[in-house]
């Protein structure tokens, strides 16, 4: 059985953002007897990658490296491929009516990332293989809610469109959606792996989005994702593929000349597009916000982030289920939503902006 150490992770490094490829990987037994399952078993047979087999894609209990900070590098380099056996969709609001799990984890080192809280000591990588299950689950949602539009997110808890060298499920998804009167898809990313997706049959009813912030934002606190440029060259090739085109602003951070920075963000996105982005365009407003437990994952696993938690200078806002986060005060976070919205509206006059949050 090959080693792996954290050095060796740390010390490949692929140019321009390539896709993922996993160091190590784990199967549940029951992956193999789907054909997706068959296919990445034997993609990571010819990679060479090492292989592992575990009970459940819920618990890898064996991941080598000496403190838990190597751990959640190497996790974070490390893919499980199982079945999803919880077939009830969770709720996704405000994006969504239903969260659609594909795959759970991501690659990326996203320093403020939510999953860091919602996937805890969980940081690996899990792509489903039993994707017609999942979708007959969707077709039932669809039908138990027509004549309303259905819509389905499938990176709540993941980027799949980095992942869909390996899985290509979300191919599938988009496919068996176009055939759906009353069902929609949506994704946003962080990737631009999407040439796959370009040719396919999706009749308008797959929503691609991509999440861009200011350099300032991406260089500090996004490492491990693909660069603006390559972002926003996918988001063109995914207007001119017909597909109905958004971007996620998140999380907006004030931090020094942050008008400067965003201001460049949205002009840049203006004089990069073709003229079809323009039609449908979206955009999803998320001011930066964290929890304690948040702070304190977030700090044992970047240690020397510079990402502002400061609780004093934060005004906590109530969620669901009696749980709340540390949000901007009102005047930053209105100065925030009244900059960014008439620079988007300057720029894309016939855009709409779904919400600010």
């Amino acid at each position: 059985m090959e080693t792996i150490t954290s050095h060796s992770l740390v010390k490949r490094k692929l140019p321009s953002r390539p896709s993922f490829v996993p160091e190590l990987v784990y199967f549940e037994p029951g992956a193999l007897d789907y054909e997706k399952g068959q296919r990445i078993y034997k993609w990571v047979q010819e990679q060479g990658i090492p292989l592992r087999m575990t009970t459940s894609h819920n618990r890898i209990t064996n991941l080598p490296g000496d403190s838990e900070l190597e751990q959640y590098k190497i996790a974070k380099r490390t893919l499980v491929v199982g079945v999803r056996k919880t077939l009830k969709f969770d709720t996704s609001k405000p994006s969504a009516e239903y969260a659609i799990p594909i795959a759970t984890g991501c690659m990326g080192h996203c320093h403020y990332c939510y999953l860091q809280t919602t996937l805890g000591a969980k940081p690996y990588i899990r792509v489903y293989v039993n994707t017609k299950e999942i979708m007959e689950a969707a077709q039932g949602y669809i039908d138990e809610r027509k004549p309303e539009i259905t819509r389905f997110e499938a990176a709540c808890t993941s980027d799949p469109v980095g992942l869909e060298p390996i899985t290509g499920s979300l191919a599938e998804l988009i496919t068996f959606m176009a055939d759906q009167e009353y069902g929609r898809l949506r994704f946003v990313t962080k990737f631009h792996h999407v040439d796959s997706l370009l040719g396919l049959q999706h009749n308008g009813h797959t929503r691609i989005r991509f999440s861009v912030n200011s350099k300032y934002v991406i260089k500090h606190f996004e490492p491990g994702t693909s660069r603006f440029e390559e972002r926003i060259e996918a988001a063109a090739k995914v207007a001119r593929a017909g597909y109905p085109l958004g971007f996620i602003i998140a999380p907006i951070i004030w931090h020094d000349d942050w008008e400067q920075g965003y201001g460049e963000l949205i002009e840049s996105l203006a004089k990069t597009l073709p003229p079809e982005a323009s039609q449908q365009l979206t955009f999803e407003l998320i001011q930066h916000r964290f929890t304690k437990t948040a702070k304190n994952i977030i700090e044992r696993r970047y240690p020397r982030t510079k990402l502002e938690m400061d609780i004093e200078k934060r005004k906590y806002k109530w969620g669901r289920w009696g749980q709340g986060k540390y949000v901007y005060p009102d005047e930053k976070a209105d100065a925030l939503r009244l900059f960014l919205s008439e620079r988007i509206f300057e720029h894309f006059p016939s855009a709409t902006i779904d919400y600010f949050t």
